[in-house]
This record gives structure tokens, C-alpha cells and sequence, in this order.
């Protein structure tokens, strides 16, 4: 078969596997999903914190922003080692954020702003500090097997050491040794955190109330944390090694036995059983694992697992080839009755948009993810191109980056893309009023910052507005979708339903001006609209193009292009 016929058969498919399982879709099949870091969204005390009162302060922002519904990184009591994923109490709110009574009134105001609320799941681990965790060192019941005790191997000098070689993601192993149960528990990220045994029905039941607890309350859903790594095979072999020298390292050993296990979709398909309970609720899984590890948890009962193509898979550098393997696969390989497609461009773990792939072909990922099919998620900040901010030995917190030592902790430090949220060119961005907040504020917010960039009619957030205002048209909230690429260099694709407006996105990785020929989409006697650009095409905004086959789009550029037929 000829390249032609390729690219025919994949719009084909495409065009029939749109993510949607029900001729009336639910609302998150198609939402604008928002991304909150409550530390670094809004302080309303002073304290240098972010916290419930002021989110609910800026419900406004989301509104203008075309937000259908926000998730909230954890507000759960912590001893904030991990900074909220060391949960000491799975049913309750952090005093840094504020008062159950906070959430209760946050929850109604998002309703009655006609949005939805979506919160953290960890049913990874807890906190050490956990109830659960102080009664199993003490081996009360029922608690003595929440977590995952080993009385470790026995060498022949006697000695006990660990069980296997099995690495934590916090780097070192991901055993630790008690006295008070004379054994090692499992710990797949910080000693803080240990892992809770799921092959305890008592632990299942459990984390199901916890569910339970949050949905009575009025969320909307879950997006569940490191999913992947929730059982363990009960083996305890020893990890196949990779060949990385370092048997500190997480990359240290192949993750058959401590990742994707079976059990881990079983334990899912009850949580999907929970949720079913209520009505029009959702749950969303953190996934970083292999295309058909990933796609199973559709199989499985969640709604969907998070897309992390855009974070994990591309760089500056990526072609636009990359990016429309990358939607093909997904579109391709998602089941076509149970998929739901949704596209990730950040979040609190990775580096932020713009410090990856530059502002202007940031704003044109920006672009694609709003206006693919199903659910388009935002970071918070990423919607006003916020920048890494440089962090000092000195000012680190996260964990990732403290391990690494004063040496390695640039490249493993997430504190970068966690630092506090640009609202205006007040003292600390207006983030808070205490010149002093947990993490420093980037520099730039003096010109880099929401209310400049609502006075600018080519900012990042006007472009961000634009865009995801034509989320509400019909062609892209439900429509088809069609991928090719035009030359090497330029990515199309569009986006069409049976009502008369269609959307055409293309997009230039090269780093010239290209001219492409758009007629194997459109037809030549169509008359197109240019109803946005990127930054370095913002003169085309409102022109009428007559001629589809000779479209300049401008080097590292996307022009978004409307018809009526």
C-alpha cells in the first residue's frame, strides 16, 4: 500500500472512533479539564500557602477560561513530606488549606458556577503518620496487614537483609526496616509513604468508603495517583536488571513484578462499581505505563487514563510527524465503544509547557490539546505560558530533588513547575500577600502575569480564551476527526460535524515559513476564516482565504482556520 493510501485508511478509522460510547455524551467526554496545585494557586490568609478560600476566590478565572471542571491536587491532612501524596487522613482537609466546612462551601460555589469538581485519589500508600500505618507497626486488628510487611532474607551469616532488590521512585530501596514488627515494610516512593496491601479485602472495602465519603459529599469524580504501581506480585522476586550500573536508581531494574500487575484492574473495576453508585460521576487514571497497559484501564471500568503522550513522548524537537503518531496511536489503539480521548500538554510532575518547547510552539500545543477529541486538560499557569522558575539548593522542597543531593537536584527536582501562580505585577505575583511564599515566585511576573495579559490582545491568555471558546462549537465538542501531514514539516487536522461549521488546525514544526496546499481537506470552492493564530501569525486573525492550496503558515506556527458550507 502507497503512503497515500495510509494516511486514507488511518482517516477512516479515525473518523469512526471520536471517544464518544453514547449517542448523548456524558459532560466529561468532551470538558475542559483545569488542573489546580492548591499550594501554588491562591493564598487568601497570607501564610505563602495556597489554600480553599482562595480558589474559591477565583472561580471567576476558570468561567473566562471556558473551564467545565477542575481537579485538585491533594488537600488531605499531611505531613506534607510529599507534599499532600502522604495522606494521614484519607477523610479529612489539611488546616493548611482550610476547614472541611471550606470544601463543603467550594463544592456548592463550582455547582452553582455550573462546574464541576474533581478530586485527588492516592490509594497507593499513606502517610506513616496514617492511623492505619501506627496501629499495623503495633500489629493490631485488623490493621497488621494494611501495608505490605516482609520479615526479609536471611543470608548464610545470619544476617537479614531486604527482601529483594526492588527500587523505590524516590531513588534507594523500597524497603524499610521497623523494629517494632522485627520487618521491612514497602515503600514504592518515600519512606513516608508506605504501600497499602490490596490483596486485603479489608484495605479494598476501606479505600471504596473513602470514595464513598467524597462522593456523598458532592465531587464529581477522581483522578486516581500512581495507579500503575498499586499491587505487587506476593512473590517478592527479585527485579530482572536493566544494566544501569546504579542500584540506587529507580531505572535500576526491569518493573515486572512491582507495576501493571493484574490485580491492579480488578481492584479498579470494583472502584468503577462505586462510582456507578452515583450518577454522571467520573474517574480518571494517572497512567504512565505502555500503550496496552494504559488502554486496559478503559477495558477495565475508568473513564479514561490520562494521555501523557504530549508530556512524556515529545520534545522542542519533535517533528510533526511525532505528533500525529502520536494522536493516530491513541485514536487507533483506544477501545471504540468504551473511549474516551483526552490529551495532557502538563502537570505538577513534568516541566512546564513553555520552558519545554519554547512560546511559540508551546501555543501551538496549546492549540492541538484544546482542540482535539474528548477532554482537553490544562496545568494551572500553562493557560498564561508561566516558565519553569530556576529553585536554589537552599529553597528546594521536593522530595525528588532533595534525594538527588546538591549535585543532581536541578535535573529531578518537580519544584520548577510547582512555583505560585502569576495573577498580576503586585507583591508575589498577587499570589499572596507575604512576600514569602513556600516556593519563590518566577521573576518575570513582573511583565508575565494574568491581568497584563488580559490588557493584550496577542497574550498567551487571549489566544488560550480564543481557542477554548471553540470547544463549545458542535465540530469540535462532538465531531470528527481527520489527521494528515502536508509535507514533512506541517501537521492538519480537522474537526467536523454534520451542522455547517468546520475547524481546520495546521500546524508548522519547522523553523521556516512553509506554504501547503490544504484542498485533500477542503474543498478549493470553500471560502476559510482565520479564526486564530499563534503569536507570530496573529496579523492573519480575520483574514478571508479564497485560495486553500497556498496558505503560508509562519516557522514554528498554527493558524486555526473556520468554514461555512
Amino acid at each position: 500500500m502507497n503512503n497515500k493510501g495510509v494516511i486514507t485508511l488511518c482517516t477512516i478509522l479515525l473518523s469512526s472512533n471520536l471517544g464518544y460510547s453514547e449517542s448523548s455524551p456524558e459532560w466529561w467526554q468532551s470538558m475542559s479539564l483545569y488542573q489546580i496545585y492548591p499550594r501554588s494557586f491562591k493564598d487568601s490568609d497570607g501564610d505563602g500557602i495556597g489554600d480553599l478560600k482562595g480558589i474559591m476566590s477565583k472561580l471567576e478565572h476558570f468561567t473566562e477560561s471556558n473551564v467545565d471542571a477542575f481537579w485538585l491536587s491533594p488537600i488531605y491532612p499531611s505531613p506534607m513530606v510529599d507534599f499532600g501524596y502522604d495522606i494521614s487522613d484519607f477523610v479529612n482537609i489539611d488546616e493548611t488549606f482550610g476547614t472541611m466546612k471550606d470544601f463543603e462551601a467550594l463544592t456548592k460555589a463550582v455547582h452553582n458556577a455550573s462546574m464541576k469538581i474533581i478530586m485527588d485519589f492516592v490509594p497507593n500508600h499513606s502517610s506513616d503518620q496514617h492511623e492505619w500505618f501506627q496501629k499495623s507497626l503495633q500489629s493490631i486488628e485488623p490493621y497488621t496487614d494494611y501495608y505490605v510487611w516482609h520479615k526479609g532474607k536471611v543470608l548464610p551469616n545470619g544476617t537479614v537483609t531486604v527482601p529483594n532488590n526492588w527500587v523505590s521512585v524516590f531513588r534507594g530501596s523500597a524497603w524499610t526496616w521497623r523494629e517494632e514488627r522485627q520487618a521491612y515494610y514497602l515503600h514504592q516512593f518515600t519512606p513516608e509513604q508506605p504501600d497499602l496491601n490490596f490483596e486485603n479485602e479489608n484495605v479494598v472495602n476501606a479505600m471504596k468508603d473513602v470514595m464513598r465519603f467524597w462522593l456523598d459529599k458532592g465531587v464529581d469524580g477522581f483522578r486516581v495517583d500512581a495507579i500503575p504501581h498499586l499491587c505487587e506480585d506476593v512473590r517478592f522476586l527479585d527485579e530482572p536488571l536493566t544494566g544501569n550500573p546504579n542500584p540506587e536508581d529507580y531505572g535500576y531494574t526491569h518493573k515486572i513484578y512491582t507495576k501493571d500487575l493484574p490485580r491492579t484492574y480488578e481492584i479498579v473495576k470494583g472502584w468503577r462499581e462505586v462510582t456507578d453508585e452515583y450518577s454522571e460521576r467520573v474517574m480518571m487514571m494517572e497512567a504512565y505505563a505502555n500503550m496496552t497497559m494504559t488502554m486496559k484501564y478503559y477495558v477495565y471500568g475508568a473513564h479514561f487514563p490520562f494521555n501523557f503522550g504530549f508530556v512524556a513522548e515529545t520534545n522542542q524537537d519533535s517533528k510533526a510527524t511525532d505528533f500525529k503518531r502520536l494522536i493516530d496511536r491513541w485514536m487507533v489503539n483506544m477501545p471504540v465503544l468504551r473511549g474516551t480521548a483526552n490529551w495532557v500538554a502538563g502537570n505538577h510532575d513534568k516541566s512546564r509547557l513553555v520552558s519545554r518547547y519554547g512560546r511559540q510552539r508551546a501555543e501551538a500545543i496549546t492549540m492541538i490539546t484544546l482542540l482535539l477529541p474528548g477532554v482537553g486538560v490544562t496545568y494551572n499557569g500553562e493557560e498564561i505560558g508561566m516558565e519553569d522558575t530556576w529553585i536554589s539548593w537552599e529553597d528546594t522542597k521536593d522530595p525528588q530533588g532533595c534525594n538527588a543531593g546538591r549535585d543532581g537536584y536541578e535535573k529531578a527536582s518537580r519544584d520548577p513547575a510547582r512555583t505560585p501562580f502569576q495573577w498580576d505585577d503586585t507583591t508575589s505575583a498577587g499570589f499572596s500577600t507575604n512576600p514569602k511564599t513556600w516556593l519563590p515566585v518566577n521573576k518575570n511576573y513582573v511583565t508575565l502575569n494574568l491581568a497584563a495579559q488580559k490588557k493584550q490582545n496577542n497574550s498567551y491568555y487571549a489566544l488560550y480564551k480564543a481557542v477554548s471558546a471553540l470547544r463549545k462549537w458542535p465540530a469540535v465538542k462532538r465531531g470528527t476527526l481527520t489527521t494528515k501531514l502536508l509535507g514533512d514539516d506541517v501537521l492538519a487536522f480537522t474537526r467536523k460535524a454534520d451542522e455547517e461549521q468546520s475547524v481546520y488546525v495546521v500546524v508548522n514544526f519547522a523553523n521556516e515559513e512553509k506554504i501547503v496546499d490544504l484542498s485533500t481537506l477542503v474543498h478549493v470552492s470553500n471560502q476559510l476564516n482565520v479564526y486564530y493564530a499563534t503569536t507570530n501569525a496573529h496579523h492573519l486573525i480575520g483574514n478571508i482565504i479564497k485560495d486553500v492550496r497556498t496558505l503560508k503558515i509562519p516557522a514554528s506556527g498554527a493558524v486555526i482556520y473556520t468554514s461555512t458550507t
